[in-house]
């Protein structure tokens, strides 16, 4: 490792007296932060070592080092030197070769986890003016650059970026499946915005993406409507296969209207949640074995059986239970048209409800409210944080055959006959 790499901390001393165990971990941070640094830049270098400029002399070159700088992290603020690279190549001369880190971007002051952090305490009801407490108690009294002017400067830099992506053209998007939710916040939304609508889609090769996301008045049909026309109108016309939602959600009303092929999917979470709580607390554990002998079931077959259990055994005294699971019976046995190595997804919304576990509120609210380009750029903001540890789904291989039309029973693809 080359010595003028300096990758230095705030106040070291103090640190390391007040807690050995942080003074610790931000030393071997220190560490591998410059040897990173260097190996990406001696890496940089080697792919060129071939070039050479009109002297002889080796094009690509160290160069010394930048400027340093701060950058905020989850264990307190880093002072970083990069490394420069030179290209001898006199200006003019066919095209610069230039140096871009992808551990250290040009102007990056804060950490990815940082940025995730902030938008999950607005969320919470940290107002502008505390963040910069709430901060230094969770990285650190030297934590820089979290005054509540920065912090305001970042939550309109966060607005502009979610309106540009909701004019983004859709007409190169394919989406297989949908997940639809509608989520609820404390401190709530103002006025008479109630909730943020989310669509999750997976595209042909299994990959999750964000398809759609607003503000809409409580989960009303019209408000899915406006978001689902939306979408339409900017190139999203080829409906989804198969779209898995709440079953009390508005949403369904305007699937229908506006992409009437997508098949329906209630998420099992939602109507086994539902169907307990009109149970007595003594009979829910039982109770939900018995709906989880249904949704695992290895066949439809299978599946119906457990149903016409289920509707027996406590339809006598439990009636608005039975009926509330029984009115969903066939779109909540949709996925066995689907490859099995689908179902696990399909059947709940989980990707949406695992993004939000932890803010989501469904019934108590405060007296705070969120404004409604706030509540949305933050929730981008968490979205953009949480795709990029999404998973591709399994058997993405069998996507493709779900687009085309082959027919799958109790999962597995049916084989045509030839005439």
């Amino acid at each position: 490792m080359y010595e003028d790499t300096v990758v230095s901390f705030s106040h070291p001393d103090k640190i390391s007296i007040t807690d050995p165990l942080t003074g610790v971990l931000r030393a071997g941070a220190r560490r591998l932060l410059a040897d990173a640094v260097e190996a990406e830049v001696e890496a940089f270098i080697g792919a060129h070592a071939d070039l050479s400029d009109d002297g002889g002399r080796r094009r690509v070159v160290r160069h010394g080092y930048l400027p340093e700088r701060s950058v905020q992290t989850g264990i307190g603020p880093v002072a970083v030197r990069r490394p420069r690279v030179r290209d001898r190549q006199p200006e003019g001369v066919g095209g610069r070769i230039r140096f871009s880190s992808s551990i250290l971007p040009p102007y990056l002051r804060r950490a990815k986890s940082v940025e995730e952090l902030l938008p999950w305490l607005y969320l919470k009801g940290i107002s502008t003016g505390d963040f910069g407490e709430a901060l230094a108690a969770l990285l650190g009294p030297d934590a820089p650059g979290l005054s509540p002017t920065t912090i305001t400067r970042l939550k309109m830099a966060w607005a502009d970026e979610y309106e540009r992506w909701t004019r983004r053209d859709l007409s190169a998007k394919r989406y297989v499946y949908f997940w639809a939710d509608g989520i609820y916040f404390r401190p709530r939304l103002d006025h008479d915005k109630q909730c943020l609508l989310v669509i999750i889609g997976a595209d042909e090769v299994g990959n999750k993406d964000i398809v759609g996301l607003s503000d809409g008045y409580r989960e009303s049909a019209q408000s899915w409507l406006e978001l689902l026309l939306d979408l339409k109108r900017r190139g999203l016309t080829v409906p989804p296969e198969l779209a898995t939602g709440d079953g009390a959600l508005g949403f369904w009303k305007a699937l229908r209207q506006v992409y009437g092929q997508a098949r329906e999917q209630r998420c099992w979470v939602h109507k086994t949640a539902n169907v307990l709580n009109k149970m007595p607390k003594s009979l829910q554990s039982k109770a939900k074995g018995h709906l989880q002998d249904i949704w695992m079931a290895e066949t439809r077959s299978d599946a119906e059986k457990a149903f016409d259990f289920f509707q027996e055994a406590y339809g006598a005294k439990y009636d608005k239970a039975v009926e509330c699971l029984t009115k969903d019976r066939e779109r909540l046995l949709t996925f066995y048209d689907f490859p099995a190595e689908h179902w696990k997804h399909l059947r709940s919304t989980n990707p949406i409800e695992s993004t939000f576990a932890t803010v989501r509120l469904r019934t108590t609210k405060t007296k705070g409210c969120l404004s409604r380009k706030t509540a949305l750029a933050m929730v981008f903001k968490l979205l953009l944080s949480a795709r990029r540890k999404w998973r591709r789904l399994d058997g993405s291989n069998h996507l493709t055959e779900v687009v085309q039309g082959v027919k799958f029973n109790d999962g597995i693809k049916q084989i045509q006959n030839a005439a």
